[in-house]
């Protein structure tokens, strides 16, 4: 499933990974900022029971409060997941994309999708958002590249 990069690091999206971890019985969500462009932040550990604003206050403000040193800001890729490791979200600034994976099952994806979207399978990226993304351009060759090698299907596990 493939939902928007700017959209996880927000309040927003906290009530979405609280209930992925509740899928799994995970009742904390980390996350781990695995490149912020010379920044480097401590892996956030955050009970299910927290709530939009307490993800907010850990991501979205920097030392001393600063926004601009946020992971919301300086975060290029990031990791989260629970202690199951049964789910997970990897995010990348360039190119923009946010992939959620590990629902136990079709119905529960639906459902997830459904009540948190906008998110797309790679179907509904290639038909839906790509085109509106570029418009009336060819979709670049690199974009397509980077896509390819970190999300093909060939590199499930």
């Amino acid at each position: 499933m493939f939902c928007d990069f700017d959209l996880l690091l927000t309040p927003d999206a906290w009530p979405a990974l609280t209930a992925l971890a509740g899928l799994h019985g995970d009742r904390q969500v980390h996350l781990l900022v695995l490149e912020a462009g010379g920044l480097a932040f401590p892996a956030l550990s955050l009970s299910v029971g927290a709530t939009p604003d307490d993800y907010w206050a850990e991501v979205g403000f920097g030392p001393g409060r600063e926004p601009l040193e946020s992971i919301t800001v300086a975060a290029r890729t990031v990791a989260l997941t629970g202690p199951s490791g049964r789910w997970g979200c990897w995010g990348e600034r360039d190119p923009e994309v946010a992939v959620v994976r590990g629902f136990p099952d079709e119905g529960a994806r639906h459902d997830w999708r459904t009540r948190y979207g906008p998110c797309a399978d790679a179907a509904g990226v290639l038909a839906e958002w790509l085109p509106q993304v570029f418009r009336d351009r060819t979709v670049p060759d690199s974009y397509v590249a980077e896509l390819t090698a970190n999300y093909s299907a060939a590199q499930r596990t």
